[in-house]
């Protein structure tokens, strides 16, 4: 079966992530799909299994306990629908719209898991715009239970176990530039959260990270500057709303 990206024109010159959670959408998907719990929220002996670095297997067993509780694909849905963009984040995807023929390759890059972005992405009208979605792949089952798991496994000690995007960011970069026969102009990255740290570590000189400003990855890159001088490569650009990603985007597509 041919990969998705296949299909992809070998003539755009910018490749651009995004992460999902508090970077496309202001919430957290994972949190707001508590709402749909008795009581809009979780025993508390089902909060205390979490184990940090094992956030997805926590998931799952959420998951399995809003099954339990008669929560149904329809109800997840209707949350995940009305989660609200993150300020100016739709202008952008306009702005990626118009110039995506010729411009721009579209991942996503998430922790989340494919029902919650699916939903949204599909509800907000801009799911063309992206060619790759990589995330924990999520499904339901017979009981109407969605089922998670885990996207991957690794060996990055900063990352959560099922997920390193800097995994997924070389491995994505280095088939697409083999496929295309020579490499991006530039690549992107536009996140707001300690995973999104991890990747934008993998970036050159020449490409550009848009960190949400004063969010955990805007934080690292900073503490990074001040404790390893010359570690972080990228250009960093930190945003408050979206519409400042795109006037860099214009200043430089047109060059």
């Amino acid at each position: 079966m041919a990969s998705q990206s296949a299909h992809i024109s070998p003539n755009k010159r910018f490749l651009i992530f995004f992460d999902f959670d508090e970077t496309i959408v202001d919430e957290t998907s994972d949190d707001m799909v508590v709402q749909v719990a008795p009581g809009q929220h979780l025993p508390g002996w089902l909060k205390d299994t979490y184990q940090p670095g094992r956030y997805n297997e926590y998931m799952q067993r959420v998951l399995a306990f809003l099954a339990e509780q008669g929560v149904t694909e329809s109800d997840m849905r209707n949350v995940m629908e009305k989660l609200p963009a993150t300020p100016g984040m739709l202008n952008l995807f306009q702005f990626l719209r118009t110039r995506s023929l010729q411009d721009f390759e579209v991942v996503l890059v998430s922790d989340a898991n494919t029902f919650f972005i699916e939903s949204w992405l599909r509800r907000a009208g801009v799911r063309q715009l992206f060619h790759r979605i990589f995330t924990n792949p999520a499904t339901f089952n017979r009981d109407g239970r969605l089922v998670m798991r885990p996207f991957h496994s690794h060996n990055c000690p900063r990352c959560p176990d099922n997920l390193c995007k800097q995994v997924v960011v070389r491995d994505y970069v280095g088939r697409r530039t083999q496929e295309r026969g020579r490499p991006y102009q530039r690549v992107f990255y536009v996140g707001d959260g300690a995973n999104d740290f991890c990747p934008a570590l993998a970036l050159g000189s020449r490409d550009v990270v848009f960190p949400r400003r004063d969010f955990p990855m805007h934080k690292l890159i900073t503490e990074t500057h001040e404790s390893m001088p010359g570690e972080f490569k990228a250009v960093t650009v930190p945003w408050v709303t979206a519409d400042e990603v795109v006037q860099r985007l214009k200043k430089l597509v047109v060059e």
